[in-house]
């Protein structure tokens, strides 16, 4: 099959053909339809992940079609399926208290097995996986799998995000902006928090109550001065230090802080614990959703509770997936990129 080997970081990846995956007992082989290009693909692309080297084959938000299963797996060849990013094993302590996105036998194709910037996927564990809806496109399914699931439990579980809540949003790349969707269908009121105009064009334009500039202004004093004293959820989308301070810091008294982007580098930084203590402030972290949660958020989505396509930027082939990557070394332009053409 056709795949994005990854040679050297940060280099442009290596088109080349490799050998077809094994089917797992447990599981399916997936012909890909569509694979999202995240941030988190950055993070290994460049060596800051550890399961990530060379030879690796990146991608972890896919859809596509069942071409082979294994005896014991669930679904059936033919079958359109969405993979969350976290396959759980279904049988440890945390799956059967529903909290499988915490599964210590979990796999994450992309990391540590290969990923889905490839002709084909195996996927064990298909128990995970979910129906791919009639109605939705595969370009527009791949996000799923991660930035809007992962955006999805960050403001239902972990912030618990109501009504009329101001929810402040630190980045508007893909899981910046699918935060941005479903807390307005949650009937939050959203500040959208960027570097790059554009983006926080597209933010004001798909529903964001006001933006800030950080490059401009402290973004912290300006959401206290936009929300009337703070917001009471903030989202940190980038995983770095200056924009986890300024979501800590833009929250009013017994805020809720959930870091949602993967930190980067050795994941070490400074975080401004008074503002934690001063503020009896709540601090989450959070990685991916339970699978068991896909079928309510697809309902929302069929029944257009929330609009999530614009998300979705630019349909590129596998050998666009390399300039993706080094775009993201530098400010990016507003929606994701998804790989839809494994030929070219």
């Amino acid at each position: 099959m056709r795949a994005a080997v990854v040679r050297e970081f940060g280099e442009d990846l290596s088109i080349e053909t490799v050998e077809n995956p094994i089917c797992p007992e447990n599981g399916v082989v997936l012909e890909v339809a569509a694979c999202g290009v995240c941030r988190s693909d950055f993070h290994g692309w460049v060596g800051e992940h550890p399961k990530v080297g060379p030879g690796s084959i990146l991608g972890h938000e896919y859809c596509g079609t069942v071409v082979e299963a294994g005896v014991n797996a669930t679904h059936r060849i033919g079958e359109r399926l969405i993979a969350p990013f976290i396959l759980a094993c279904g049988a440890c302590p945390a799956c059967a208290t529903g909290v499988s996105n915490t599964c210590a036998n979990q796999i994450t194709p992309g990391f540590g097995t290969p990923g889905a910037y490839a002709e084909f996927v195996a996927v064990p564990y298909d128990h995970n996986l979910v129906d791919l809806p009639e109605t939705m496109s595969p370009a527009l399914a791949a996000g799923l799998g991660c930035r809007v699931t992962t955006a999805w439990h960050a403001l239902t579980d972990r912030a618990s995000v109501r009504a009329g809540e101001w929810v402040a949003v630190h980045g508007t790349g893909g899981i910046g902006l699918a935060t941005l969707l479903l807390a307005q269908a949650l009937g939050a009121r959203v500040v959208a928090v960027d570097v790059v105009d554009e983006k926080l064009d597209h933010a004001k334009a798909h529903g964001a109550e006001a933006v800030v500039n950080a490059a401009r202004v402290n973004a912290a004093e300006a959401i206290r001065e936009i929300t009337g004293g703070g917001a009471h959820v903030s989202i940190e989308a980038l995983g770095i230090g200056p924009t986890t301070n300024a979501s800590l810091e833009c929250l009013r008294i017994l805020g809720r802080h959930v870091q949602v982007g993967m930190p980067a580098g050795d994941g070490m930084m400074d975080v401004n614990m008074r503002a934690i203590y001063a503020k009896q402030l709540s601090f989450f972290g959070t990685r991916g959703m339970p699978s068991w949660k896909y079928p309510s958020l697809l309902e929302m989505i069929e029944r257009g509770a929330v609009d999530i396509s614009p998300m979705l930027a630019r349909k590129v082939p596998l050998s666009s997936a390399s300039a993706e990557l080094h775009a993201m070394k530098g400010p990016t332009a507003p929606g994701t990129a998804v790989i839809t053409d494994f030929s070219a």
